[in-house]
């Protein structure tokens, strides 16, 4: 039998389920999609500057940036994740000196990483509220 997690374990019938952070789940799917575009980015520079620049040092960046990008998505939820997440916009930003591209590349994924995290934390405040008057409700009128 597969081992269950601690969520499994812990619950029990009629239990709500724990509600999601939508701020969490807007900068993971911008980090993801960064992990994609440096991915691909590694291997245009690759292919551009591999006579200025040794191939294995522009590979090995490139790649450890893509991961870097992916794992940060574990670690949202602490308390420093979201300000990783934003030393690698500056990282990403700071790759238009290899690939001029990149700087529009770059503001245009911290400005969506804003724009994630801001309106995150709005739908975050407005779920709150909604489960607050969902509980007022439901102590008010009984089945």
């Amino acid at each position: 039998m597969a081992r269950r997690t601690r969520a499994q374990r812990e619950w029990r019938p009629g239990m709500p389920k724990k509600r999601r952070s939508t701020k969490i789940l807007f900068a993971s799917t911008v980090l993801l999609l960064e992990a994609f575009v440096v991915f691909f980015a590694t291997l245009a520079v690759f292919g551009l500057r591999r006579d200025e620049i040794p191939p294995a040092v522009i590979l090995t960046s490139g790649l450890l940036l893509s991961v870097v990008l992916v794992l940060t998505c574990a670690v949202l939820t602490k308390r420093w994740g979201i300000g990783l997440g934003w030393i690698l916009q500056l990282v990403i930003i700071a790759g238009g000196i290899l690939e001029p591209a990149m700087f529009v590349v770059g503001i245009a994924f911290a400005l969506t990483w804003l724009y994630g995290i801001r309106q995150g934390m709005r739908v975050d405040r407005e779920n709150v509220e909604r489960d607050r008057l969902q509980a007022e409700w439901e102590k008010a009128n009984p089945e």
